[in-house]
């Protein structure tokens, strides 16, 4: 598999055009009171295997949500919840979202030396590229090449979807870029690599621009 730069990830992301923005966080706030259950009043989720939403991208998270009501990224109970949702709701709670503040987490410090070595520089050997090439040093993402924020992840979380792209699953279209794109990243990894990254992912800040 030949390495993958971050040029050529944003050459393949420039026809991948960006979910319109245009929500109330206010009104987002209102509804997400379902949403609270799992995820946490402010998008801080107690329980590790849901995902903390508090400052991610809100194009992201409306994105996420129209995929889930196709049925395009398969969770039963998203696809009960955004069944009654409106485009201009998920919109809203994308923007609700966004505007909450991620709680910061601790790393095991002993995974940090194998984790940090492929966030940062990746293996060209194996066709890795460096994960903050994407998703930037601090795991802060990029909105408008649909990358998530990813820093301060619940390890657990991150654990189980590296591995499910890794198992080929791709979350989204079947033309979705960024799907397809993690499973080719994930697809060399070892369970090891999996547990550091998805430990050190989480010991990443982004609350902080």
């Amino acid at each position: 598999m030949k390495f993958i730069t971050a040029f050529a990830l944003a050459a393949l992301l420039a026809a991948n055009s960006a979910w319109s923005a245009g929500g109330d966080a206010a009104a987002g706030q209102t509804k997400a009171a379902v949403c609270a259950a799992c995820h946490g009043v402010d998008g801080n989720s107690v329980d590790p295997q849901y995902p903390k939403l508090a400052g991610q991208h809100a194009d992201y998270i409306a994105r996420q949500l129209t995929l889930f009501k196709s049925g395009k990224r398969q969770n039963p109970i998203m696809l009960g919840i955004t069944m009654t949702l409106t485009d201009q709701d998920m919109l809203d709670l994308g923007a609700h979202f966004s505007a909450q503040t991620v709680k910061p987490d601790i790393a095991d410090e002993a995974l940090v030396p194998l984790a940090r070595h492929l966030y940062q520089t990746g293996d060209a050997k194996r066709g890795i590229p460096a994960c903050m090439s994407c998703h930037g040093p601090t795991g802060r993402g990029n909105p408008a090449s649909r990358y998530p924020a990813i820093g301060s992840q619940h390890g657990r979380y991150t654990a189980d979807m590296l591995r499910r792209f890794r198992a080929g699953e791709v979350h989204g279209d079947e033309v979705d870029v960024n799907g397809n794109l993690m499973k080719q990243v994930a697809a060399p990894l070892t369970d090891a690599e999996i547990d550091a990254l998805a430990s050190y992912i989480q010991g990443l800040s982004s609350a902080t621009p």
